[in-house]
């Protein structure tokens, strides 16, 4: 099944001590985190829940990340990702992800591809019956 989707969602987080370098820059490695946490809030703020495709034995691992950082992130920042869900293709889904400090400047593009897998077999599975009845 494919299926545009255009599904957009904001959440906020603060970069916190420890995740920055010396110089007192949010640490790249960081990042994926936090495209995580927005990915998670919002499947979330739709109803669906990742201990809620575990427990009826799918996972949604990441395929495919690609980000590019336009400027750092600092320590106290307080950061606002916009998530979008933007397709379901066959397995596979799409988000886009653009991430901005609070002087409205944007620090990161990146998008990521996830599979939905059978949490056994981890072999692809067409998305749940829960996933498909939100997004349709």
């Amino acid at each position: 099944m494919n299926l545009d989707i255009q599904y957009k969602h904001s959440h906020e987080i603060r970069v916190r001590y420890g995740e920055t370098d010396q110089m007192g820059y949010c640490y790249y490695g960081n990042y994926a985190e936090f495209l995580e946490v927005g990915r998670v809030e919002a499947l979330r703020s739709k109803g669906i829940t990742y201990s809620e495709l575990e427990e009826i034995g799918i996972m949604l691992p990441v395929l495919e990340f690609n980000i590019k950082y336009l400027a750092p992130a600092k320590y106290d920042d307080l950061l606002r990702i916009l998530t979008n869900i933007t397709q379901l293709k066959g397995t596979r889904l799409f988000f886009e992800y653009e991430i901005y400090n609070e002087r409205n400047q944007k620090l990161v593009d990146a998008s990521t591809t996830l599979v939905f897998v059978n949490s056994e077999s981890m072999k692809p599975i067409a998305a749940p019956e829960i996933f498909l009845n939100v997004f349709q």
